[in-house]
C-alpha cells in the first residue's frame, strides 16, 4: 500500500480537536490542493468561504443541529455550488445583447446545473479533507449546513445562484488512533454493467455488521432491529425533515 492509500484507508472523522493552531501556510496548502481538484469543464462551478470569526463558528454550532465542537474547530471551510460568478460574468460580457441578436432565448441555471455545481463542490470538498490528512489534520464533515437555509443564506450573504452544500471542520486530533469506523462489503456496493436489487438472503448478509452493532449498543427497546433504528433516528428524524424543507427553499431560490 502505498502512501496515498495508507492516507485514504486511515481517513476518519475528529470531532475533538487539539490545541495546537493550523497555520496560515497550512490553511494555503490545503487550498492550493483543493482547486486542482476535477472541475466540470475547468469551470469550477464552487466557492470556499473561510469561517474565521468565533461568533460565526458559534451560530453555525447551534443551527447545524446543535453540535458544540463545530465552534472549537480551529478551521472551517464552507463549499458553495457556486454559479452566482459566471451569470455576473455573463452580464458583464454582453451575453444577453448577443443572445437577443441572434434570437436565443437567454435561460438561467437550472436543476441541471444545480447538480454539476454540488458535484464540483464535493469533489473539491473531498478533495481538501485528503490533502489534510496527509498533512495530519483530521476534518469532519458537516451535512447538517443544509438544514436551516434561511439563516445560513443571510448569515454568509449568499446571492441567489449560490448555495450551501457542505462544510468541513479540520483541526488536529485531540484523541489520535480511535477505531475506524467499518463500512459496507464491496458486494453491497459495485455492480457489474448494470444495477442489481439484493435479494432478502444478501440484504440480511449485508446488514449483519450493522445488526450486531444495533445489539451491542442496547438501543430503546421499541426498535426491533437497525433498519428500525435507522430510519426513525435519521430518515425520518426531525432534521431530516429540516434538511428537506429548507432544501426545497433552496431550489426555490435557485430557479
Amino acid at each position: 500500500m502505498n502512501d496515498t492509500l495508507r492516507v485514504i484507508h486511515n481517513r476518519r472523522s475528529v470531532r475533538a480537536y487539539s490545541d495546537r493552531p493550523i497555520t496560515r501556510e497550512e490553511k494555503n496548502e490545503i487550498l492550493e490542493a483543493t482547486f486542482r481538484a476535477p472541475t466540470a469543464g475547468n469551470l469550477m462551478l464552487y466557492s470556499i468561504i473561510e469561517v474565521e470569526a468565533q461568533e460565526i463558528k458559534d451560530r453555525l454550532a447551534v443551527t447545524c443541529d446543535n453540535q458544540p465542537f463545530i465552534a472549537r474547530a480551529p478551521y472551517i471551510l464552507l463549499f458553495l455550488a457556486d454559479y452566482q460568478r459566471w451569470m455576473d460574468y455573463f452580464k458583464q460580457s454582453g451575453v444577453s445583447g448577443l443572445a437577443e441578436s441572434l434570437g436565443v432565448v437567454e435561460r438561467k441555471p437550472q436543476t441541471g446545473d444545480l447538480l454539476l455545481a454540488c458535484c464540483d463542490a464535493l469533489i473539491a470538498a473531498q478533495t481538501a479533507v485528503i490533502a489534510a490528512e496527509s498533512m495530519g489534520i483530521g476534518s469532519c464533515y458537516i451535512g447538517d449546513i443544509l438544514e436551516q437555509y434561511e439563516i445560513h443564506r443571510e448569515l454568509f450573504d449568499l446571492p441567489p445562484h449560490t448555495l450551501p452544500i457542505t462544510m468541513l471542520c479540520f483541526g488536529y486530533p485531540a484523541v489520535p488512533g480511535k477505531k475506524l469506523t467499518t463500512r459496507f462489503d464491496k458486494e453491497m456496493i459495485v455492480h457489474t454493467d448494470k444495477y442489481r436489487r439484493l435479494s432478502s438472503d444478501e440484504l440480511g448478509k449485508g446488514f449483519a455488521r450493522l445488526e450486531s452493532d444495533f445489539r451491542v449498543g442496547h438501543h430503546s427497546s421499541q426498535y426491533a432491529n437497525a433498519g428500525q433504528a435507522v430510519y426513525f433516528r435519521k430518515f425520518a428524524s426531525r432534521f431530516a425533515a429540516e434538511m428537506n424543507r429548507s432544501v426545497k427553499e433552496m431550489l426555490k431560490n435557485w430557479e
